[in-house]
């Protein structure tokens, strides 16, 4: 089974080339699902993150608040270790879980969709690595234009390291700046490039 890990930043298209990844045939495990799971009620992650930031970040049915959770953690690092620290280790649990399963059903390429791939050190033990890049200015407007703020998306990237220094990191680059089309040509030769 292949490993590779997908990384890249708010509003870079990350989404949308782990759905053209899936339609080539990969089993694309989302990091993102796995940080929604384990913070579902009851799990013992959100009755950790209350114990640690107080009842108020529960919305009135009882599930986590992930706007008010953000706006906190996103504009003070020590907030946001401590959530990472609560986190981080459920979602590598969920995706060992996830990745066991495709091993189990005989998947042959899996891959890791990792927002914070470099920044969580995941990208230690993989030497396919897959960047979605596009300008900062792109990624604002983009992130803008799904319901953000801008004051909360300069915030995460902030947060988060720079597109530019992931760019130097990762073995293949796809360029999301241009046209669906133009980016589903790049996924495909980078897939093409990938396959043995």
């Amino acid at each position: 089974m292949r490993i590779i890990g997908l990384t890249g930043g708010i509003g870079s298209g990350k989404s949308t080339v782990s759905a053209m990844l899936r339609e080539l045939g990969a089993v694309v495990i989302d990091a993102d699902e796995g940080a929604r799971a384990v913070v579902e009620p009851g799990r013992p992650a959100l009755a950790e993150i209350v114990a640690t930031f107080g009842p108020d970040i529960l919305d009135p049915s009882g599930r986590l608040d992930r706007q008010r959770l953000a706006d906190l953690v996103f504009h003070d690092e020590a907030s946001r270790r401590r959530l990472n620290a609560i986190t981080h280790p459920r979602v590598r649990e969920w995706m060992a879980a996830r990745m066991q399963e495709a091993a189990t059903a005989g998947a042959e390429v899996v891959v890791l969709d990792i927002p914070l791939l470099f920044e969580s050190g995941r990208d230690e033990d993989m030497k396919d690595v897959v960047l979605v890049w596009t300008p900062e200015e792109a990624q604002v407007t983009r992130a803008v234009a799904r319901g953000a703020s801008e004051a909360d998306v300069r915030a995460r990237m902030a947060a988060q390291m720079p597109l530019a220094e992931k760019r130097e990191r990762a073995r293949w680059v796809i360029d999301n700046s241009g046209s669906l089309e133009e980016t589903r040509r790049r996924v495909e030769d980078v897939w093409h490039e990938l396959m043995p």
